[in-house]
């Protein structure tokens, strides 16, 4: 399977390049290709809303770097998202990518599951629901497989990750796969 991973940290090194990366390793092993994305290595404009996209086949009347993410995507069996929570969302460069989205190219992709790996600071229980609920919406919309999430709190600075269990996790679900 080509599993391409979405992640959207603006953090080089940090803890959610890291659960990426130990996830891709466990896929890897698995023999699945994995390639991991960092969108902050992208230039990605928000989506304005203009739906030429609608009437050009799938192109985009802007002129970034989402090109080349779409055709990333259109080699996918299996799309991971993995993102740091900020102010309980994604972040903003994952947002622009997932919002660019809104466009018809995508319902040529081959995409039959998705998986959400997710990284936040605080200890609230309720954390990662407003993500969960919209990664939820994508999977019914879309009628994808839920291969699985690994949700990690309590985690701020960079490799603090690396005390927890998460990064195990992360490699199990990859593996898993």
């Amino acid at each position: 399977m080509n599993i391409l991973v979405l992640s959207g940290s603006p953090r080089k090194g940090g803890n959610t390049e890291l659960l990426a990366e130990a996830f891709a390793k466990g896929a890897t092993e698995g023999q699945h290709h994995v390639e991991i994305v960092s969108v902050r290595d992208y230039k990605v404009n928000p989506c304005l809303g203009c739906n030429a996209c609608f009437n050009t086949d799938g192109v985009c009347a802007q002129k970034d770097d989402m090109a080349a993410i779409y055709e990333k995507m259109s080699q996918a069996d299996m799309l991971v998202i993995a993102s740091p929570v900020y102010f309980y969302g994604i972040s903003a460069q994952l947002k622009a990518v997932i919002d660019r989205l809104h466009n018809p190219i995508r319902d040529s992709f081959p995409i039959q599951k998705m998986a959400l790996l997710l990284v936040g600071a605080a200890s609230l229980p309720e954390l990662f629901d407003a993500i969960l609920t919209e990664y939820i919406l994508c999977l019914n919309f879309f009628k994808l497989e839920d291969a699985g999430h690994v949700l990690v709190r309590k985690v701020n600075n960079k490799g603090d990750i690396k005390n927890t269990d998460a990064l195990n996790e992360a490699y199990s679900l990859g593996r898993s796969i």
